[in-house]
């Protein structure tokens, strides 16, 4: 089992940043990728974008051109700085990670991960 921990939700206006990161607890074989997933109310939830140790990402059209991924393996941790945030990026984010080390493309994780936050709020005002 791996625990995991969101920090750095809040609000901000727009065009501002904010950088969340999340620590997970467990063992490493259990973190090969590590992501952010979102959910707006009403809407379906969204993988922002996933990395795989430090060597592959994937980003969100949505999302891409603003927001980096980054992981510091020693730390067990995972970071996801948002620049020129909108109104729209506002949700709960939630950290994931999974054991499955798959090849090529992340977006395959975009029905979900095996281990979750419990989220943080991002909220971004007009």
């Amino acid at each position: 089992q791996v625990q995991l921990e969101e920090f750095g939700g809040g609000l901000v206006q727009a065009g501002g940043s904010l950088r969340l990161s999340c620590a997970a607890d467990g063992r490493t074989s259990d973190t090969v990728v590590m992501g952010w997933f979102r959910q707006a109310p009403g809407k379906e939830r969204e993988l922002v974008a996933a990395i795989k140790w430090s060597d592959t990402v994937y980003y969100a059209d949505s999302v891409k051109g603003r927001f980096t991924i980054s992981r510091d393996n020693a730390k067990n941790t995972v970071y996801l700085q948002m620049n020129m945030l909108k109104p729209e990026d506002t949700a709960v984010y939630y950290c994931a990670a999974d054991p499955r080390p798959v090849v090529g493309s992340l977006e395959v994780f975009s029905g979900g991960m095996d281990y979750w936050g419990k989220g943080t709020q991002v909220t971004v005002s007009s």
